[in-house]
Protein backbone atom coordinates (compact mmCIF):
# COMPACT_ATOMS: atom_id res chain seq x y z
CA UNK A 1 0.00 0.00 0.00
CA UNK A 2 1.23 3.34 -0.94
CA UNK A 3 2.03 6.12 1.83
CA UNK A 4 -1.51 8.05 2.48
CA UNK A 5 -1.01 11.21 4.05
CA UNK A 6 -4.50 13.60 5.27
CA UNK A 7 -4.61 16.66 6.90
CA UNK A 8 -7.64 17.47 9.15
CA UNK A 9 -9.48 19.97 10.54
CA UNK A 10 -11.06 19.20 14.56
CA UNK A 11 -13.85 21.12 15.45
CA UNK A 12 -12.44 24.54 17.99
CA UNK A 13 -12.48 22.67 21.08
CA UNK A 14 -12.47 25.08 24.56
CA UNK A 15 -9.31 24.25 26.86
CA UNK A 16 -8.73 20.57 28.26
CA UNK A 17 -7.93 17.54 27.24
CA UNK A 18 -10.45 15.97 24.51
CA UNK A 19 -10.48 12.45 23.17
CA UNK A 20 -9.78 12.74 19.21
CA UNK A 21 -9.25 8.69 18.57
CA UNK A 22 -12.56 8.83 16.65
CA UNK A 23 -12.02 11.51 14.44
CA UNK A 24 -8.85 9.87 13.65
CA UNK A 25 -10.43 6.72 12.56
CA UNK A 26 -13.45 8.48 10.87
CA UNK A 27 -10.78 10.41 8.41
CA UNK A 28 -8.87 7.35 7.70
CA UNK A 29 -11.00 4.26 6.85
CA UNK A 30 -8.12 3.09 5.07
CA UNK A 31 -6.51 1.22 8.34
CA UNK A 32 -9.55 -1.38 7.69
CA UNK A 33 -7.42 -2.90 5.35
CA UNK A 34 -3.81 -2.71 6.68
CA UNK A 35 -3.25 -5.63 8.00
CA UNK A 36 0.63 -4.24 9.60
CA UNK A 37 1.87 -0.53 9.73
CA UNK A 38 2.02 2.53 11.30
CA UNK A 39 -0.01 5.78 12.05
CA UNK A 40 1.83 9.37 12.67
CA UNK A 41 -0.88 11.83 13.86
CA UNK A 42 1.02 15.30 13.81
CA UNK A 43 -0.22 18.16 15.25
CA UNK A 44 0.85 21.63 13.62
CA UNK A 45 0.32 24.27 16.41
CA UNK A 46 2.74 25.40 19.42
CA UNK A 47 -0.05 25.95 22.03
CA UNK A 48 -1.94 22.83 21.32
CA UNK A 49 -0.76 18.98 21.62
CA UNK A 50 -0.97 15.43 21.86
CA UNK A 51 -0.79 12.75 24.42
CA UNK A 52 -1.79 9.29 24.35
CA UNK A 53 -3.33 8.53 27.70
CA UNK A 54 -6.56 6.92 29.69
CA UNK A 55 -9.75 6.94 27.87
CA UNK A 56 -11.87 5.03 30.09
CA UNK A 57 -12.61 7.38 33.10
CA UNK A 58 -13.14 11.26 32.23
CA UNK A 59 -11.24 12.18 35.32
CA UNK A 60 -8.20 11.52 34.16
CA UNK A 61 -8.12 14.61 31.60
CA UNK A 62 -9.34 16.51 34.39
CA UNK A 63 -6.25 15.54 36.57
CA UNK A 64 -4.08 15.78 33.83
CA UNK A 65 -4.80 19.54 32.81
CA UNK A 66 -4.97 20.45 36.65
CA UNK A 67 -1.42 18.93 36.75
CA UNK A 68 -0.58 20.62 34.11
CA UNK A 69 -1.41 24.09 35.06
CA UNK A 70 0.14 23.50 38.56
CA UNK A 71 3.39 22.68 36.15
CA UNK A 72 3.10 25.65 33.93
CA UNK A 73 1.08 28.30 35.97
CA UNK A 74 -0.24 31.80 33.80
CA UNK A 75 0.91 34.15 36.79
CA UNK A 76 5.16 32.66 36.71
CA UNK A 77 7.29 35.64 35.05
CA UNK A 78 7.34 34.73 31.75
CA UNK A 79 9.59 37.02 29.26
CA UNK A 80 7.19 36.08 26.12
CA UNK A 81 3.95 38.00 26.46
CA UNK A 82 3.13 39.10 23.44
CA UNK A 83 0.31 37.10 22.71
CA UNK A 84 -1.83 37.00 26.16
CA UNK A 85 -1.68 35.82 29.62
CA UNK A 86 -2.05 31.76 28.42
CA UNK A 87 0.03 31.86 25.67
CA UNK A 88 3.90 31.04 27.07
CA UNK A 89 2.04 28.68 29.24
CA UNK A 90 0.86 26.51 27.18
CA UNK A 91 4.23 26.19 25.02
CA UNK A 92 5.58 24.69 28.45
CA UNK A 93 2.51 22.34 28.50
CA UNK A 94 3.24 21.32 24.89
CA UNK A 95 6.73 20.81 25.84
CA UNK A 96 5.57 18.63 28.22
CA UNK A 97 3.55 16.81 26.39
CA UNK A 98 4.06 16.32 22.24
CA UNK A 99 3.16 17.17 18.83
CA UNK A 100 3.60 14.15 17.37
CA UNK A 101 2.29 10.30 18.26
CA UNK A 102 3.28 7.10 16.31
CA UNK A 103 0.79 4.38 17.06
CA UNK A 104 1.05 0.41 15.39
CA UNK A 105 -1.49 -0.52 13.29
CA UNK A 106 -2.26 -4.53 13.30
CA UNK A 107 -5.35 -6.26 11.68
CA UNK A 108 -7.16 -3.36 10.51
CA UNK A 109 -7.04 -1.86 14.08
CA UNK A 110 -5.30 0.58 15.81
CA UNK A 111 -2.85 -1.41 18.25
CA UNK A 112 -4.14 0.76 21.63
CA UNK A 113 -4.14 -0.98 25.12
CA UNK A 114 -7.38 -1.10 26.36
CA UNK A 115 -7.83 1.90 28.27
CA UNK A 116 -5.92 3.90 26.21
CA UNK A 117 -6.99 6.70 23.66
CA UNK A 118 -5.70 9.84 21.66
CA UNK A 119 -6.49 13.20 23.16
CA UNK A 120 -6.08 16.92 21.82
CA UNK A 121 -4.75 19.31 24.21
CA UNK A 122 -6.20 22.32 23.96
CA UNK A 123 -3.78 24.62 26.33
CA UNK A 124 -5.32 28.10 25.57
CA UNK A 125 -8.09 30.05 27.22
CA UNK A 126 -10.45 30.16 24.12
CA UNK A 127 -11.22 27.75 21.37
CA UNK A 128 -9.57 26.94 18.38
CA UNK A 129 -9.45 24.94 15.40
CA UNK A 130 -6.12 22.85 15.31
CA UNK A 131 -4.96 20.84 12.09
CA UNK A 132 -3.52 17.60 12.40
CA UNK A 133 -1.47 15.92 9.58
CA UNK A 134 -2.58 12.03 9.04
CA UNK A 135 0.39 9.26 8.17
CA UNK A 136 -0.19 5.87 7.47
CA UNK A 137 1.87 3.34 6.24
CA UNK A 138 1.02 -0.37 5.79
CA UNK A 139 0.26 -3.29 3.96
Amino acid sequence: MPWIQREIQLPALGPGIHPITEEILRSLPEIAGIQVGLLHVFIQHTSASLTLNENADPDVAGDLCRALDALAPEDFSYRHTVEGKDDMPAHVKVSLTDSGLTIPVANGRLRLGAWQGVFLCEHRRSAHRRSLVLTLQGE
